[in-house]
């Protein structure tokens, strides 16, 4: 069995935190607001998983409203979450990722992305991309005020299945 998954973030982008996407920190004037780290890429790798295996979203696994995931590192969400997916009979085809910024430019930091991303789920790089894009000056990620991912996997399911 083959699924696909889909996950999208958005997160306003203020002074005084830190940028990070896929576990990196990059430098950048302002970097993402939000209950964990706000790496806004990883949780949209999170939702596209959990969807596709069926096991719900990021919200419901690690509630804002829970002050354990206060300010909580992406990547360890990330393991959790796969984890999650794993122990259910599911592995990583691929997983494609769009960033959408007006900066910093993602290009210079992909490769390192990837890495990072692929690291976390026990995967090969090649199975990982990410493409950077702006919003050509419209709307909050145009105007530089918000950063917002998309990610889509494809899962399989090994044949023998732990929870029918």
């Amino acid at each position: 069995m083959i699924r696909a998954g889909l996950g999208r973030d958005l997160h306003r982008l203020v002074p005084g935190r830190p940028f990070l996407l896929g576990g990196l920190r990059i430098e950048a004037e302002r970097g993402e607001l939000g209950h964990s780290d706000g790496d806004v890429l990883t949780h949209a790798v999170i939702d596209a998983l959990l969807g596709a295996a069926a096991l719900g979203d990021i919200g419901a696994l690690f509630p804002p409203s829970d002050p354990r995931w206060k300010d909580a590192d992406s990547l360890e969400l990330l393991a959790r979450a796969w984890a999650l997916v794993r122990g259910e009979g599911w592995s990583l085809i691929n997983l494609d990722c769009v960033v959408s910024c007006e900066t910093p430019r993602l290009l210079p930091h992909r490769d390192r992305i990837r890495a990072s991303l692929a690291g976390a789920l026990g995967v090969s790089p090649e199975q990982v991309f990410v493409k950077g894009k702006t919003g050509e000056g419209l709307g909050p990620v145009g105007e530089g005020l918000a950063v917002e991912a998309l990610a889509l996997c494809l899962l399989e399911r090994n044949t023998v299945e732990r929870n029918p």
